[in-house]
C-alpha cells in the first residue's frame, strides 16, 4: 500500500467519495466504479490505493474520526487555555453541533458503525473510533475540572452520539445537546462537591 505524500490527494478524494456514497445510499452502494466516478479518479486508482472494500470502509471510518478528533481537540484546548466554565463549554459544544450540517458525510459514520455490528472485520476500527472519542471527552471533562472525568467519558460520548443520531434522523435542532451536557456534567460535579464539603 503506497504511503508517500504524493498519494494523499487521490486517497483523500476516494475516502471523501466513499463517505458521500455511504451517507447518501448506504454501505451496499459502495462500488469501485461509483467511487471512481464520484472521486474523479480512474478505476485503477481505487484498487491501487485500497486493495479491498474492507480497507476502504475501515480507512473511511478512521478518517472521519481523525477529522472529528482534530476538531474537538481544538475545543478541548480552548477549554483549557481560556479557562471557560462548564456552562460555557456546554454552550460551545452545542454551537459546534448546531454548526454541523445535516449532510451525507455526517450520516456515513453511523452507517459504518452499524455495518461494524454486522462485519467483525470493522469492529476493531469502530472500537478505535470510540476510544478516540472517549479519550477526547475525558480531556475536555478534565479541563473543566469534572471529577472522575475518565469514568464519565464514555457516557458523555454516548449522550452526544445519541443526540446527534436523533438530530440526523428527525432533522431537528441541536440545542438540546448543550442542556443535556450541562445536566450530565453538573450531576457529576454536584455529588463530588458535596462529598468534598462533607470531609
Amino acid at each position: 500500500m503506497p504511503n508517500d505524500a504524493s498519494c494523499a490527494p487521490t486517497r483523500q478524494r476516494i475516502i471523501a467519495a466513499v463517505l458521500r456514497i455511504i451517507g447518501d445510499d448506504g454501505v451496499a452502494a459502495v462500488t469501485n466504479r461509483r467511487i471512481a466516478r464520484e472521486a474523479g479518479v480512474s478505476l485503477g486508482s481505487v484498487t491501487y490505493h485500497f486493495e479491498t472494500q474492507h480497507d476502504l470502509l475501515r480507512e473511511s471510518l478512521l478518517h472521519f474520526v481523525r477529522e472529528e478528533a482534530r476538531h474537538f481537540t481544538e475545543l478541548a484546548d480552548q477549554c483549557q487555555t481560556e479557562g471557560i466554565d462548564i456552562a460555557d463549554a456546554a454552550s460551545l459544544a452545542g454551537q459546534v453541533a448546531c454548526g454541523a450540517a445535516l449532510d451525507s458525510a455526517h450520516l456515513a459514520p453511523f452507517e459504518l458503525y452499524l455495518h461494524a455490528g454486522r462485519d467483525e472485520r470493522l469492529r476493531e476500527s469502530a472500537a478505535d473510533a470510540f476510544r478516540a472519542y472517549d479519550r477526547l471527552a475525558g480531556q475536555i471533562l478534565t479541563a473543566l475540572g469534572v471529577p472522575d472525568a475518565e469514568r464519565l467519558a464514555a457516557t458523555t460520548v454516548a449522550l452526544v452520539m445519541g443526540l446527534q443520531l436523533r438530530r440526523l434522523a428527525t432533522g431537528g435542532p441541536a440545542e438540546d445537546l448543550a442542556d443535556a451536557l450541562l445536566l450530565l456534567v453538573r450531576g457529576a460535579v454536584g455529588p463530588a462537591a458535596g462529598r468534598d464539603r462533607a470531609t
